[in-house]
């Protein structure tokens, strides 16, 4: 099969891909002061959500919408303070998790470029200039 015709799912390895790049960014996430209170004690549940979102939005199966419904991201996220400081972060970890787990391209450019415009998408406090 030809990288036009895989969905970006199959080109960056499937499940276990996916696996590990929530694994690595939820190790980052674990060990950030920034970040770390305001993730739960339990990360389990994150760690799932996370994987079957990224897993379905990058032409995985839908099990995320099956179970969770329509993903919703700036609904599900509104609770919790993310400025230009947990923004960063967020994504500082997410693109290094990317590098760590060698995902490659062109699913690596794909991804990359999500992320790029979602960090910012999730932002819901800002810091006047």
């Amino acid at each position: 099969m030809s990288n036009e015709t895989q969905t970006i799912y199959e080109q960056a390895g499937g499940a276990a891909a996916f696996r590990r790049l929530v694994e690595c960014f939820y190790a980052r996430i674990e060990r950030d002061p920034r970040l770390r209170p305001l993730f739960p004690e339990d990360l389990g549940p994150g760690k799932e959500y996370q994987y079957l979102f990224l897993t379905q939005y990058f032409g995985g199966p839908a099990t995320y919408s099956e179970q969770r419904g329509h993903p919703r991201l700036r609904m599900r996220h509104a609770p919790f303070a993310i400025g230009p400081r947990e923004r960063d972060a967020w994504l500082e970890h997410m693109l290094a998790a990317l590098d760590e787990v060698a995902i490659p391209e062109p699913a690596r450019l794909a991804m990359r470029s999500y992320f790029l415009m979602a960090a910012p998408a999730m932002q819901n406090r800002h810091i006047p200039e």
